[in-house]
């Protein structure tokens, strides 16, 4: 069990996040790179379930698609800029919040426009002290990076995190912040959970009834030592008590988790665990069951893995981080493909006569990047895959998607897109419950590039965010990276908001 080291009430962001004088220009900065997990999942074997989108994205209405935060905002609050942008957001009941490495930014959902930021993240932690506000004592180590926002609908607060850690990478921290009020502009909760030396990478967040679940892949010093699974106390955490986190460290074998995201006003039924999914071998997933016990934190248990069956897949770039492969037009970088782990998020959603957990990866679709997603159902008895797909296209690569349901059974996934003729997009693909098991159609359009990046470490992404409006429960809300112009260190990111036209209020 992990103890908050520190924690406090911030005064208002609005008021941390208010801006000094211009920096003085310096290098730009790569972010600490997902490190190595192990080797790669290749099962030799044509994906089965890949198929071209099945036909025009129908029924559906575009209602908001803006530019959100680019490298140029970390140029003007930082002197430099980040790459990747590891671009992410969430909506609540009037604000949308984009979080890229590493700045932050609140947006009236109404109508897109900026009502604070963007502002460096570590603003947020200003007054607060340690690692979570000062980092490494210098401007590159100010914000760690790794950022997460999510909103928690059934309390109505905004939880934002960032990793942080030294100079020498011997001592990090995860810095959780909770909103006191639905207002992301407000105070906030602060914490700071002290990791040691064991850095805990590509932190994931899922809200749970009872705790904020988190994942991390835990290194100490340079070796691998497998995932780790976390749960905060939520409710010490909505009241600004002393809080802990109950984390349960795996082996090795274990890689990239995420926690189930609840969506939807149908909670998940009393007392059931939290739901942890990552890649296991060619044709089966990983899933872990995490029941949080914080009153008795010894009868806490994470059981499994429950090994799930699913259509054989290969990885595409050979593990991303040591091979990029997604190509560009020249005169770009081919780029990460990021393959070895499903993306962010884990949505889960209770439908009354059955609960569904989304999820997608990457994979070789073929000769380019395909996005394979999921729909798995009975996660707490039988769980077992209800639906597949590979969604694909002969001449560009589809990769680095988010996925998530509405209230009516409709699914949703965002993706980057790209060829050797393409620059970068971000598109979306959608399906019914009506339509046949599989399928997908589109794409659905948010943002064409006009250029491509170069001499930028060849990141991207390093994730992405597909959620749901908590007041109609219908309105999807996407956030990715792309290229307006080309250049190095030079990216931008969308918003978009759209429906499918037979999610309704009172419809389910």
């Amino acid at each position: 069990m992990i103890k908050a080291s520190r924690r406090d009430v911030s005064a208002p962001l609005s008021e941390l996040a208010r801006g000094g004088p211009p920096p003085a220009r310096q290098t730009d900065r790569e972010a600490e790179k997902p490190r190595s997990t192990g080797p790669a999942i290749n099962s030799g074997k044509v994906d089965p379930v890949a198929s071209e989108l099945s036909g025009p994205l129908t029924g559906v209405t575009m209602l908001m698609s803006f530019d959100g935060q680019s490298a140029d905002d970390n140029r003007n609050v930082l002197g430099f800029a980040f790459v990747p942008p590891d671009t992410n957001g969430a909506v609540g009941t009037k604000q949308y919040v984009q979080m890229v490495n590493v700045t932050i930014a609140v947006y009236d959902k109404s109508n897109g426009s900026l009502q604070l930021g963007p502002a460096p993240i570590h603003s947020l932690w200003k007054d607060f002290g340690g690692l979570c506000e000062f980092g490494g004592e210098s401007v590159f180590f100010s914000d760690g990076g790794d950022p997460v926002v999510l909103y928690d609908h059934m309390a109505n607060r905004w939880l934002v995190s960032q990793l942080q850690y030294d100079e020498t990478f011997t001592h990090s921290a995860q810095c959780v912040a909770i909103s006191t009020t639905s207002d992301a502009t407000g105070s906030y909760n602060r914490y700071e959970f002290d990791f040691g030396t064991n850095f805990p990478d590509y932190p994931k967040f899922g809200i749970w009834p009872d705790g904020y679940y988190n994942s991390i892949n835990v290194f100490p010093g340079k070796s691998f030592a497998g995932a780790a699974a976390c749960a905060f106390d939520r409710n010490a955490m909505l009241a600004g008590a002393a809080a802990s986190a109950i984390c349960f460290q795996q082996p090795p074998s274990v890689a990239s988790l995420l926690p189930s995201d609840v969506d939807g006003d149908t909670l998940p039924p009393a007392g059931a665990p939290n739901y942890f999914v990552g890649l296991a071998d060619s044709n089966h997933l990983n899933l872990f069951r995490f029941h949080a016990d914080f009153a008795h934190p010894a009868n806490s248990t994470f059981t499994g893995p429950t090994l799930v069956q699913v259509a054989d897949y290969n990885e595409i770039c050979a593990r991303a981080i040591t091979l990029a492969c997604i190509p560009e037009p020249a005169p770009g970088e081919k780029v990460d493909g990021l393959s070895d782990r499903v993306m962010f998020r884990l949505a889960y959603r209770n439908f009354g006569d059955h609960e569904s957990l989304v999820v997608n990866h990457t994979v070789a679709g073929g000769t380019l990047g395909g996005v394979r997603w999921y729909e798995i159902r009975n996660p707490g008895s039988a769980a077992a895959v209800y639906q597949q797909g590979t969604v694909v296209d002969p001449d560009v690569d589809f990769w680095l998607g988010s996925i998530a349901m509405d209230k009516a059974g409709d699914i949703a996934l965002g993706f980057s897109a790209m060829s050797k003729r393409q620059f970068s997009s971000v598109y979306v693909a959608g399906r019914t419950p009506g339509d046949p098991a599989g399928a997908m159609f589109g794409p659905l359009v948010l943002a064409s590039g006009g250029g491509v990046q170069f001499s930028s470490y060849k990141r991207w992404g390093d994730y992405s965010s597909m959620t749901i409006d908590p007041k109609d429960d219908c309105t999807f809300w996407y956030t990715q990276e792309y290229y307006v112009t080309t250049g190095s260190f030079n990216w931008a990111t969308r918003i978009g908001a759209f429906k499918f036209d037979s999610c309704r209020v009172g419809t389910r």
